[in-house]
């Protein structure tokens, strides 16, 4: 098993409806690690369903062992991917106009005699992640697997370019204690052995994500040379594959510090999934 750090680049509007205020829906500035895992790992991975009908069509299938299109053949393929946390990201508000229906109503100051004027009567505005947006996310999966290089994300089926690296292992070692994440992270996915100390949460569906969490359990963490090893170091390529700091200066999209959690899996405080 490895891990992996991937580069998300948005080349189109991504949209997803986090909140609905008004006649405002507004996208989270988080990418959700189930909508990602879909993305990228879709028909290969998981079963790609032609069509649904009756109940199933409307319901959500992420951990639904009786669904063919769930997250769990993901776990027996060894593979969980993180959610995304935002670089660099900007908004764009685009108005459009929706369809005129009987179960959805607007009150009068948007409608009534105001449509004389050709002003639209049911209209909403979308604020959407623009074009240019970056993302960081981590991928635990095999080291023979290959990745996609563009992927589809969102309601409207945006463009999203991936730039992934494989993170040696000497560069990582294996902690356990209380630590402190800065990556966010998908509660429900966390280890029975990980306790949540202290986290802000992120509200979004189908399930709020946490951030900055403190935990308690065992973990990964960049391993960082001290400068006395350094200096004694003669070797640069050794150093390359022994020092965070040096593997950093020829990828500068990697963090400072690396902190995740081990054992997550999809589910993995779900009994289905357990």
């Amino acid at each position: 098993m490895a891990l992996y750090h991937c580069l998300l680049t948005l080349h189109d509007n991504v949209f997803f409806a986090t909140r609905e205020m008004g006649i405002l829906y507004e996208t989270e500035k988080y990418l959700h690690n189930w909508a990602l895992s879909f993305a990228l790992f879709n028909v290969n991975y998981i079963p790609h369903c032609y069509r649904l009908q009756g109940k199933k069509a409307q319901k959500p299938s992420y951990l639904d062992e009786d669904s063919e299109q769930n997250l769990l053949h993901l776990n027996q393929a060894e593979i969980y991917v993180f959610p995304a946390q935002p670089i660099s990201w900007s908004y764009q508000i685009n108005t459009f106009k929706a369809a005129q229906v009987a179960y959805y109503g607007k009150s009068k100051q948007f409608g009534d005699k105001g449509a004389d004027k050709n002003y639209p009567i049911n209209y909403g505005r979308a604020k959407e992640l623009a074009v240019g947006s970056k993302y960081r996310t981590y991928i635990i999966a095999p080291d023979n697997i290959a990745f996609p290089r563009w992927i589809r994300l969102g309601k409207w089926a945006a463009k999203i370019k991936l730039e992934v690296i494989k993170i040696p292992n000497s560069l990582i070692k294996n902690k356990s204690g209380t630590y402190i994440c800065n990556h966010p992270l998908n509660p429900l996915d966390l280890s029975i052995n990980t306790r949540l100390l202290l986290y802000n949460r992120i509200i979004m569906p189908p399930v709020s994500l946490i951030s900055q969490a403190q935990l308690m359990g065992e973990y990964w963490q960049s391993n960082h040379s001290n400068s006395s090893n350094s200096s004694n170091s003669s070797n640069s390529e050794s150093d390359n594959h022994d020092n965070w700091e040096a593997f950093k200066n020829q990828n500068p999209e990697l963090p400072n510090q690396l902190t995740l959690p081990i054992g997550a899996f999809y589910g993995a405080r779900n009994n289905i999934a357990a």
